[in-house]
C-alpha cells in the first residue's frame, strides 16, 4: 500500500438524526422517559436524557401496549404488558426484515437510531461499484450485517452471544437472504480479530459497535476504555490496501464522538481519508426535539 497523508478528521461534529420510518417512531418524549412506536405497539421506556415535559397527555403515554421498569442503573428491568406478553413480531426497515423482541434489557432486539448508519452503509455499498468483504464486530442481531448483504457484499458476522447470532440467522431467512454469502459467528471479537490477522485476512470495511461492557462466549471480560484502543488497531491491520471504510459506534457516557475519531485517526495513520464524528439521534415524528442516543466516528478513503 502506498503511505498517504494521515486522516483529515473533520473540523465539527455531526448529528445522524434518524427519522421515523413505516415500522418505527419516536412518538413522543419527556419525564425521563420516551414513548415510541414498534410496528403496531406502542411502548414506554426510560430515557434520562428526556429532561423536558411531553407534549403528549396521560392519555396517550397510558395507552402504551409495554412499559419497561428500570431496575438499578443499568439496563436490566421487566415489562410490564398492557394485556398478555407479547410474541416477537415483525419488523421491516426497506427490504430488510427482522423481529422486534421484548428483552431483558429495555430494548427489543434492535436499535432504531442506528438506522442513520444502515443508510450510510447501504448508500456507500451501493456507490462502490463493486461487491465487498465486510466484517461486522458485536453484530448483535444483524441488521447492518444483512444491509450489507441485501447490497451484495460478503459479510463476516461476529458476535460473542449464540442467541443472538441464532436471531439474525432467523432475521436473514425473513429477509430472504439466508443464501447470501454471510457467515455467522459466535465468537469473542478481539480473538477473532486476532486469528483474522495471523491469517492474513483482509477486509474492504469493517463495522463495530461494542458494548461498554460484556463478556465472550469463553467468559473474556470486555471494557470499553480498556479494550477498545487495541481492537482498533488489530481492526485497522484487517483493512485491506483500497478498504473503503471503518464504522465506530459506541453507547458510554464517558466517551465522545470526538475521542472516537482521535482513536481512529491514530490507528488509520498513512491512509488518507476522511474521518466524520458526532452522535446519533431519534427525532420526534413531530416537532423538532431528539434524543441523543450514542457516538459515532467513521473513516471513509
Amino acid at each position: 500500500m502506498t503511505r498517504k497523508a494521515a486522516p483529515d478528521v473533520a473540523a465539527e461534529p455531526m448529528a445522524l438524526r434518524t427519522l421515523a420510518w413505516d415500522d418505527y417512531g419516536l412518538i413522543d418524549s419527556g419525564a425521563g422517559r420516551k414513548l415510541e412506536r414498534f410496528g403496531p405497539y406502542r411502548v414506554v421506556r426510560p430515557e434520562p436524557q428526556c429532561l423536558w415535559r411531553p407534549a403528549l397527555g396521560e392519555a396517550a403515554w397510558g395507552g402504551a401496549d409495554a412499559v419497561f421498569d428500570p431496575e438499578g442503573e443499568e439496563d436490566a428491568g421487566r415489562w410490564r404488558f398492557r394485556g398478555q406478553a407479547l410474541a416477537p413480531f415483525p419488523l421491516t426497515w426497506r427490504s430488510v426484515r427482522f423481529a422486534g423482541r421484548f428483552t431483558p434489557f429495555r430494548h427489543l432486539g434492535f436499535f432504531p437510531e442506528q438506522a442513520a448508519n444502515w443508510a450510510w452503509l447501504a448508500d456507500r455499498l451501493a456507490a462502490s461499484g463493486k461487491p465487498l468483504k465486510i466484517l461486522n464486530l458485536f453484530g448483535y442481531t444483524g441488521v447492518a450485517s444483512l444491509v450489507c448483504a441485501a447490497a451484495g457484499a460478503t459479510v463476516t458476522h461476529v458476535d460473542a452471544s449464540k442467541r443472538a447470532v441464532g436471531w439474525a440467522r432467523e432475521n436473514a431467512e425473513a429477509s430472504g437472504l439466508a443464501e447470501r454469502p454471510v457467515r455467522w459467528l459466535a465468537e469473542d471479537a478481539r480473538k477473532w480479530v486476532e486469528r483474522e490477522s495471523r491469517r492474513g485476512a483482509r477486509y474492504d470495511g469493517v463495522i463495530l459497535d461494542p458494548p461498554k461492557y460484556g463478556r465472550g462466549p469463553g467468559g473474556e471480560v470486555w471494557r470499553l476504555l480498556d479494550d477498545l484502543p487495541d481492537l482498533i488497531a488489530g481492526c485497522a491491520a484487517l483493512l485491506s490496501d483500497d478498504a473503503s471504510f471503518l464504522l465506530l459506534n459506541a453507547y458510554a457516557e464517558r466517551i465522545s464522538g470526538l475521542a472516537l475519531a482521535g482513536l481512529l485517526g491514530g490507528a488509520l495513520a498513512g491512509r488518507g481519508g476522511v474521518i466524520d464524528w458526532g452522535e446519533l439521534a431519534l427525532m420526534e415524528e413531530r416537532g423538532r426535539r431528539g434524543i441523543g442516543v450514542s457516538f459515532f466516528a467513521r473513516w471513509s478513503a
